[in-house]
């Protein structure tokens, strides 16, 4: 996978947002791209930003170059949408990485759309690939493997995958473990539609429970998580969020200056 400038979608659907180009697109434009890569078999890598992966790109350079290899990036947070507005580079609504996925499968469904599954415990995976078998019965489920596994292992899992025919990957892991794995695997795996889906595989098998929708309204996703696992997740994102909120005060009021300095690599487009 590789850089290439913007050109399909014109200048305007990409917006610099703390040093990323962020793609100004509603989930109705994200799925007619994803239909068209899929149609065309030509590579349509997703990559999704919120605020704590904004704040972890900042200090781990390996997981910026890898979201920067994504063709496009979508703010899967509603900070990011919120900082869009307010620094007046507005993206009109969040597309969320769980709601990329539901959506793939539903459209897909019709359209008899190849998936693999990649990630989670066995446990979870089974319970996926049985819901998408009730809920998406026209989506073939092309291949599937766990996400833990020897580091040694990554090539012949690269090479099933390649050899499954699929025309969506689904990469549940967490960051940035899926986005290096994506980068370094890209090229060879050959699957049209890449997608890093982090934790919704847990989501969907019901080990972990979603916030309602009036909490995703109000950004309040995070606080949810954090409710459900304390112990894990306080830590994580007291400190992304405080990065985050730095990092917008920053551009808020240094913007300008600070994005000649650090210029924002334009991504491609199907």
């Amino acid at each position: 996978m590789t850089h290439a400038t913007q050109t399909n979608c014109g200048p305007d659907t990409v917006r610099d947002l703390f040093g990323l180009p962020v793609n100004a697109l509603t989930m109705e434009q994200v799925l007619a791209r994803v239909h068209r890569a899929i149609d065309r078999k030509a590579p349509l890598h997703i990559g999704v930003i919120s605020a704590s992966k904004v704040a972890n790109m900042r200090r781990n350079a390996e997981l910026r170059d890898a979201v920067l290899q994504s063709d496009i990036i979508l703010a899967d947070g509603m900070s990011v949408v919120w900082a869009s507005k307010l620094l007046r580079r507005s993206l009109p609504e969040r597309v969320a990485g769980i709601d990329i996925m539901t959506e793939i499968l539903r459209t897909g469904s019709d359209r008899g759309d190849r998936v693999y599954c990649f990630g989670a415990t066995d446990e979870v995976l089974d319970a996926v690939k049985k819901h998408i078998a009730k809920a998406y019965p026209g989506i073939v489920i092309a291949g599937s493997h766990c996400g833990y596994y020897d580091a040694g292992d990554e090539p012949t899992i690269a090479a099933d995958i390649a050899a499954s025919g699929a025309d969506v990957l689904f990469v549940a892991m967490s960051s940035p473990m899926k986005e290096q794995f994506l980068a370094r695997y890209a090229s060879q795996i050959k699957i049209p539609v890449t997608h890093g889906v982090g934790g919704s595989f847990d989501v969907v098998a019901g080990k972990v429970k979603r916030a309602p929708k009036l909490w995703q309204k109000l950004g309040c996703e995070w606080l949810y998580r954090v409710l459900q696992e304390p112990g894990r997740m306080w830590k994580r994102y007291l400190v992304t969020n405080t990065v985050f909120l730095m990092m917008f005060i920053g551009e808020l009021f240094g913007g300008p200056r600070r994005r000649n300095q650090h210029p924002a690599t334009t991504t491609r487009s199907t």
